[in-house]
């Protein structure tokens, strides 16, 4: 099941898992194309270098470049987003990653056969074909991405570990919210630009769960979003 809210893309799994998803528009793609491309053409000139100082005849060098730079043309896209987490070298820059319709990393089949459509999308000039079909589809897909059942999303940032100073892991008393638990975690992120006053004035009011106050319930504070982080 899938829904656009707010131009993120809410995909649910069977598992009842939710993934929130933006849909990456023509132009950012066409950044990372470029990016891409000129990738390419750098690693083609020295291909050009190397095998014309090695092959002395001229009908082999244009047969082998030939097949080579179809090989390299194809196998690069396929095999950056099939080991590198859906992303070429133009897509990592941006930001950007490919993804199956469902939300699940790419398999083989599905990269080939986007890729291998990139043709039919450049068709009948300067990607004219594929530019339309995003501009017509809700998820912003070319004809590679429709038919393959894939989409290009922008990639999620990971968020830094929440750093918390040392201190012996506590239990929690009692059970704590997820949302209770960031706050807990966040406060202690947050330590160095609070008023040790202020930090007090907190742990003042988290005496229910404490059991203290002042520094002392400050310092069970702080080993109880120990135990949470690590």
């Amino acid at each position: 099941m899938n829904y656009l809210l707010d131009g993120r893309l809410s995909l649910i799994t069977p598992e009842g898992v939710r993934l929130q998803l933006v849909p990456a528009g023509p132009v950012v793609r066409a950044y990372a194309w470029a990016i891409d491309f000129a990738v390419w053409s750098i690693g083609a000139s020295v291909l050009i270098g190397l095998l014309g100082a090695i092959i002395p005849s001229e009908k082999l060098f244009n047969g082998v470049t030939a097949i080579l730079f179809f090989l390299a043309y194809w196998a690069y896209p396929v095999i950056c987003e099939v080991y590198a987490g859906g992303r070429t070298l133009g897509k990592h820059i941006i930001g950007l990653q490919v993804l199956r319709a469902d939300g699940l990393p790419l398999r083989w089949r599905e990269s080939v056969l986007r890729n291998l459509l990139m043709v039919a999308d450049f068709l009948p000039l300067l990607y004219a074909s594929g530019l339309l079909a995003m501009l017509c589809d809700r998820h912003f897909r070319r004809l590679g991405d429709i038919v393959a059942g894939t989409q290009v999303v922008y990639r999620d940032k990971v968020s830094r570990r929440v750093e918390v100073p040392d201190a012996a892991p506590l239990p929690l008393p009692f059970p704590l919210t997820p949302e209770q638990q960031r706050a807990l975690a966040d406060l202690f992120a947050r330590e160095s630009r609070l008023p040790h006053a202020r930090m007090l004035e907190l742990a003042d009011i988290a005496e229910p769960l404490t059991g203290r106050d002042g520094d002392a319930s400050l310092e069970r504070l702080r080993g109880m979003a120990a135990g949470l982080v690590r």
